[in-house]
């Protein structure tokens, strides 16, 4: 692995940083490519003058890594080797660039199924392609796998209803705020909130942490379908994503209060938390011969990833 592609998660993310040093070596290399992929596509479409033109370049170069061409960039070149070693599927990278192109309407969602696809798109894809990359030794585990993306991009939303508002975005399902339609959202989409909306914010906030919550639970039971260490980092990710869902309670759930966050201390200790838990677990792994194979199945989405709130 290049040092620019380890210097990806270092520069840009903490929590899941602290998570990948959990993984066993012959898997970590792979989830910093994926990651690194992830985010690259990311900041190509958010930090661009002409965002559709970044989205189609990314597509190119998608098409290009699944044709087998061989590219310069570090980036590309280490998810190449990451696609052919794990059988990784075009549709779930597709995805995420169907999400990307989401953001560029931007897309409004009327409901919590609405907001589902967009959250399998970015973020419930990317659980699914870690189960390429850490391997699976049940494929009926996969839904469980997109679900925790799932949530966590629930978590996120909440955390950055502000942020968003202000770059002309919402992702708080907007029935549930008292818009009829797109058209009156639109209308309100200006900063500041006007007072009667922000007022708001905290009982939505609660309203989609308690959905994230069902999410990670229903997400949590696959756990045992990876190997020991893969299951001890995934379970201490989500518990730190969980724990900013914590820091918003903290606050009264206003996500205009200041940004919430957990920090260093807490994240290790949700750590120490998921340690426990994996030895009251025990140290049982799956069948030899099946614990790092490719999942078989690729999951679509579709109505079984579509939860009700808790």
């Amino acid at each position: 692995m290049s040092d620019a592609v380890a210097a990806v998660i270092h520069q840009h993310s903490k929590s899941f940083s602290l998570a990948s040093r959990l993984l066993p070596a012959a898997v970590r290399g792979d989830v910093v490519a994926l990651y690194a992929w992830c985010r690259r596509a990311d900041d190509a479409v958010d930090l661009s003058t002409d965002p559709q033109a970044s989205l189609a370049r990314l597509t190119a170069e998608l098409d290009a890594v699944y044709r087998g061409e061989a590219s310069d960039d570090p980036i590309l070149v280490a998810f190449a080797g990451l696609v052919e070693r794990c059988a990784l599927p075009r549709h779930y990278p597709q995805e995420l660039l169907a999400g990307m192109a989401m953001d560029l309407a931007p897309d409004l969602y009327a409901d919590d199924a609405a907001l589902a696809l967009y959250c399998y798109r970015v973020a419930g894809v990317v659980g699914l392609m870690m189960c390429h990359v850490m391997g699976l030794a049940d494929d009926a585990a996969l839904p469980q796998a997109a679900f925790l993306g799932m949530g966590m991009q629930l978590t996120n939303i909440c955390r950055d209803v502000g942020e968003d508002w202000q770059r002309g975005r919402l992702y708080l399902p907007y029935r549930a705020l008292g818009f009829a339609d797109e058209g009156a959202v639109r209308g309100a989409l200006a900063w500041p909130l006007d007072n009667a909306l922000a007022a708001q914010l905290p009982r939505q906030v609660r309203r989609t942490l308690a959905l994230a919550d069902a999410y990670y639970r229903r997400g949590l039971g696959g756990i045992g379908a990876l190997d020991w260490r893969c299951g001890l980092a995934v379970r201490a990710a989500a518990r730190i994503y969980r724990g900013i869902g914590a820091a918003l309670a903290r606050q009264g759930y206003q996500p205009l209060a200041g940004r919430a966050y957990l920090p260093g201390r807490g994240k290790a200790a949700q750590v120490l938390i998921a340690l426990a838990q994996q030895l009251r677990g025990g140290f049982a792994r799956a069948p030899k011969g099946t614990s790092k194979r490719a999942p078989r199945r690729v999951l679509e989405f579709g109505a079984e990833l579509c939860l009700p709130g808790a």
